[in-house]
């Protein structure tokens, strides 16, 4: 692209000429590409002083391309097809906004990918990117327009997207095996632990003497303790919104049964943050994604906790 002998033409004079050579006449060429007859001549003028010839045989109507002319169309007509299908050049492509948003790696599984529907409804003039964040690991968020996180209950304040419960979940076939009938019981399964969600502040919500758990795995991913709870490997203390799909498939099941399993809130809620750099009032794309956001978090929160209540 650096050859100083290559000199190529405008895209306007390309598809000037490609407009006319297709439709006959320079007339009906200015009708497609909204400009006047005497611009799409100027146009295709100019082309022909580059390429150093007529592309069109003079005082023929309709317009009759040379052999030069039939040659150069052949070559550049597909590329301006190329060009034409690409959706980025569509008006209605251009007229969207897009947003990018950064989430926990299970809150956007189970909660965000299920909405996407529900979100484009209400948004659909956003383009929505989702990526994944690492939060827990104190990895760097991607740069987004907005991020959702797992803050304390305490603080989370107007950024709060939806209040969970907490629950013990465990595989039918755990239970099936294990038989509990009171919540002291635990004691002797196998409890899932991660550093997200400890068991101590629900053991102390519902008057449970229940130690941390010590042994077996430290699954530092909400996701992780799920699976490893629908492969029968142990109880997950879980948010039935993060489970709500288990929950309905019957891969996962309050350990005591729907209605009699205690549940408390949780410690830690999902928020929703503007970048961190701060920026100015946020547009109306964004505020219209942080409602459909909010209204479908919120959605997910309480037909989890209608399940597990026996409700749902």
């Amino acid at each position: 692209m650096a050859d100083p002998a290559l000199r190529l033409p405008s895209l306007d004079a390309l598809r000037a000429f490609e407009a006319a050579a297709r439709l006959g006449q320079y007339e009906r060429a200015a009708d497609e590409l909204a400009i006047t007859a005497s611009a799409v001549a100027k146009r295709v003028g100019t082309l022909e002083d580059l390429l150093g010839g007529p592309l069109f045989q003079r005082a023929s109507k309709p317009l009759a391309l040379t052999a030069e002319g039939k040659e150069y169309l052949a070559r550049i007509a597909p590329l301006l097809a190329q060009l034409a299908a690409l959706p980025q050049h569509r008006r209605a492509h251009q007229r969207r906004q897009r947003l990018r948003l950064t989430a926990p790696p299970t809150f956007a599984r189970q909660i965000l990918v299920p909405a996407l529907p529900q979100l484009h409804q209400a948004c659909p003039q956003i383009e929505l990117e989702l990526v994944l964040s690492v939060p827990f690991m104190d990895a760097a968020a991607p740069e987004a327009d907005l991020h959702v996180r797992l803050s304390p209950l305490a603080q989370a304040g107007t950024a709060l997207l939806m209040v969970d419960h907490m629950l013990p979940l465990a595989a039918p076939s755990l239970l099936a095996q294990a038989q509990p009938r009171s919540l002291a019981d635990l004691a002797r399964l196998p409890l899932l632990r991660t550093p997200v969600d400890p068991w101590a502040p629900w053991a102390a919500a519902t008057g449970l003497d229940l130690p941390e758990p010590d042994e077996g795995p430290r699954l530092v991913d909400l996701g992780l303790v799920l699976e490893a709870a629908i492969l029968g490997q142990g109880v997950a203390l879980a948010r039935p919104s993060l489970a709500l799909g288990a929950l309905r498939a019957g891969l996962l099941a309050p350990v005591l049964g729907a209605g009699a399993t205690p549940t408390a809130p949780a410690a830690t809620a999902y928020t929703l943050h503007l970048p961190d750099s701060g920026r100015d009032e946020p547009t109306e794309g964004v505020v219209a994604l942080a409602l459909a956001l909010k209204q479908a978090a919120e959605g997910a929160a309480a037909l989890g906790l209608a399940l597990v209540s026996g409700g749902g």
